[in-house]
């Protein structure tokens, strides 16, 4: 496996992260499995938040012995003090541990969104007392709109930034380069996600494709590679893959032999990605499942 720095903390990540929904909604020996044989592998960066089912209750116990040896980062969806604070400790709880490596305000969507958790009163009150408390390390955020990300890049030192850096959003929506340049004139940590989603379902979900995805994933091994390699030739720390567990399985496999995109193969993915709607652009403010 591959790693890379999580920003100037001096710590070092896996370039491709668990996401807890790999772990949601099955039995807990398959859970702890799949988090052994990802450890084993050489991933070091777990990714979990309250919203994906179990995930929670399945991913604690999955990483007892191997906790002081990850990177354990969670999220919350709630945007006030009084209920990110219950977040953070129920949170806690289930995962068993008694800090976190990174916490992140989750799936923000809007400025306005974003204005109320930096405001008097918000979420972020109650991640930086958490943080004062010794409970969370980095703080951080994800986010499905390019405005709001710039929006609190622009007015907190975050330490990492969870964005979809995805070739047809990119390239097609406009969606990505402006995070990913604030995000580095910031001084702040880049990690990706969908990565590997392609389009938008045409007739809703279907698990016989994938599974825990709300959006069509890659599936075809070749382009869904291209796809995975393009963000992860970016300046980015890492990248989660989706949570159907084989599409899983298959990211570790390009991580452990990655390099980057040639020239060649870079204009040619971007032509063939910019054919299809993306998922998000610019301008957008998404109403969506707070899944990764």
């Amino acid at each position: 496996m591959q790693f890379r720095p999580y920003g100037n903390t001096g710590m070092d990540l896996s370039i491709i992260g668990f996401g807890g929904i790999v772990a949601m909604g099955v039995e807990q020996n398959i859970a702890d499995q799949r988090v052994k044989n990802a450890y084993d592998r050489g991933i070091n960066y777990f990714d979990v938040a309250p919203t994906y089912g179990d995930a929670e209750e399945k991913l604690g116990p999955a990483l007892v012995g191997l906790r002081d040896n990850v990177f354990l980062a969670c999220k919350t969806e709630r945007r006030t003090k009084s209920l990110a604070e219950e977040a953070i400790n129920s949170s806690l709880t289930k995962l068993k541990t008694d800090h976190f490596d990174l916490y992140q305000l989750h799936a923000v969507s809007s400025v306005e969104e974003a204005q109320t958790c930096l405001s008097p009163g918000g979420a972020l009150e109650a991640v930086l007392a958490a943080r004062e408390a010794g409970k969370i390390r980095y703080i951080g955020f994800s986010a499905h709109s390019a405005e709001a990300a710039v929006f609190l890049l622009d007015q907190f030192p975050f330490d990492s930034v969870l964005f979809p850096f995805n070739a047809t959003m990119f390239c097609s929506g406009g969606f990505g380069p402006q995070v990913l340049e604030m995000a580095i004139s910031k001084g702040a940590a880049r990690m990706a996600l969908k990565a590997m989603a392609w389009r938008p379902w045409s007739n809703g979900p279907d698990e016989t494709i994938a599974k825990n995805t709300w959006y069509e994933p890659y599936t075809d091994r070749e382009k869904a590679a291209l796809a995975l390699r393009w963000t992860l030739s970016l300046p980015i720390t890492a990248a989660i893959p989706p949570g159907d567990p084989d599409l899983f399985e298959f990211a570790l496999s390009v991580a452990e032999s990655f390099t980057p995109l040639t020239e060649d193969e870079r204009t040619a993915f971007e032509n063939f990605a910019e054919s299809y709607q993306p998922l998000f652009q610019v301008g957008d403010t998404p109403s969506m499942p707070v899944l990764p």
